[in-house]
């Protein structure tokens, strides 16, 4: 009897997996609460949708690649990563760029005030440069010797790829000198300055 239940278990589980469509990344991950959920991260997640994956302590989170994979497989779903990301960053629906940009104006507003609508689309263009933000976790790697070491801070600014960056090093309490390159990621000592020569030319 206890054989013929967990075989049934394991085919309901099995049968799960199998009717698990694909599922896409959104543009713009965001959660409300601070509880982070396959719903707010992906589009076609149904009814994986509310299963829970993360709780967000600050203005964002942010998940390895292969960790979302991962998790999205254990719920039955397949995310390809078509662009290769590494890094993918769920933020407050607060501080995501979305949330203080006006709704997209009608054709024929845009073409009615072509002028007007020009500095509303350089802000969030500026916005949407920026890769860290205030308060985020910064993975932050450098150079000792010969050893290439990685410790985690929080950012004590805002910052777009390329750009000196502040963060603290919740250990030591101290503050880094680093230079912004991607979300959640920043580099320190030699490599930063390379980093930043490379970016001025």
């Amino acid at each position: 009897m206890r054989s013929l239940i967990l075989g049934a278990i394991a085919a309901l589980l099995t049968a799960g997996a199998a009717t698990a469509g694909p599922v896409t990344l959104k543009a713009n991950p965001v959660d409300s609460d601070g509880r982070v959920t396959l719903g707010d991260v992906f589009d076609g997640a149904g009814a994986a949708s509310d299963v829970v994956i993360g709780s967000r302590a600050g203005p964002s989170i942010v998940f390895e690649a292969g960790q979302l994979q991962s998790l999205a497989r254990q719920s039955g779903l397949d995310w390809a990563n078509p662009a290769g990301l590494r890094r993918v960053v769920v933020r407050s629906t607060a501080a995501a760029p979305s949330a203080a940009s006006p709704a997209p104006p009608s054709s024929a507003a845009a073409d009615q005030a072509p002028v007007s609508a020009a500095p509303p689309r350089s802000v969030r263009a500026a916005y949407a440069d920026r890769v860290i933000s205030r308060n985020d976790m910064v993975e932050v790697a450098y150079e000792v010797g010969g050893v290439r070491l990685t410790i985690t801070g929080r950012a004590e600014g805002n910052a777009a790829a390329g750009q000196r960056l502040a963060v603290r090093n919740l250990q030591s309490g101290r503050t880094i000198d680093t230079v912004a390159i991607g979300p959640g990621q920043a580099l320190a000592g030699q490599e930063a300055r390379a980093s930043q020569q490379l970016t001025a030319r």
